[in-house]
């Protein structure tokens, strides 16, 4: 499926969106790239605490330039802040809180996602390859999957399809969907639109939706 779509949200509008779904007293993991702008989005009165795979519980707001401390950095290497109740630990306490079930949340990003709910977000063969990180503990590990991405790749593609083709991160493990151009829920026997971006029609998000959207 091809296409272009000029409107809907841009990135920020994204984690804004993705934030909404934020419950107060949850412990959340944001994963590289758009999910990180969801912390500048906490809804107001929802405490949240961020948890960062490489050790860190309770990050704080980006830091201004000329403050950065570059000790103190999330598992995408940015650096961030501390809060007075901030805790840190070694890498298998921090893996023992995603493995033993005791993040909430997990907002990640994706290459690709499938109507089932599979995630491919880890690499590309051949072209590109991030590393594995943490993604596939989470996945596993989190009692809930929020996936914020581009809608379709720069050549106008889909990538909410009927089966991934990349290399898994996980199988079934995505509950929502928020793209640039709406929302969408994974529920049995694909998709359910759950809200349109800003001047998006149904049409256009079923056009460049190669996965089966259900009613």
């Amino acid at each position: 499926m091809a296409g272009e779509v000029k409107k809907g949200w841009d990135r920020n509008r994204m984690a804004a969106r993705a934030a909404q779904d934020l419950q107060d007293g949850w412990y959340v993991n944001l994963g590289i790239g758009i999910p990180t702008l969801v912390a500048n989005y906490i809804p107001e009165g929802v405490n949240v605490t961020l948890q960062s795979e490489n050790g860190m519980l309770g990050i704080g707001p980006f830091p201004y330039e000329g403050e950065e401390d570059p000790d103190l950095i999330n598992a995408g290497k940015q650096t961030v802040t501390a809060l007075p109740q901030t805790a840190f630990f070694d890498s298998a306490q921090s893996f023992a809180m995603i493995r033993g079930g005791k993040i909430a949340m997990a907002i990640l990003g994706a290459m690709e996602v499938s109507e089932t709910g599979d995630l491919a977000n880890w690499m590309i063969p051949g072209k590109l390859v991030k590393g594995m990180g943490g993604a596939m503990d989470l996945v596993a590990g989190v009692k809930r999957v929020v996936v914020v991405m581009d809608h379709a790749n720069k050549a106008g593609e889909s990538k909410v399809l009927k089966e991934c083709t990349l290399p898994l991160t996980g199988k079934a493990v995505v509950d929502r969907i928020v793209t640039n151009l709406g929302v969408l829920d994974v529920v049995p026997g694909g998709l359910k639109i759950v809200e349109l971006a800003d001047g998006v029609t149904e049409a256009e998000l079923r056009s460049l939706t190669e996965a089966t959207i259900v009613d």
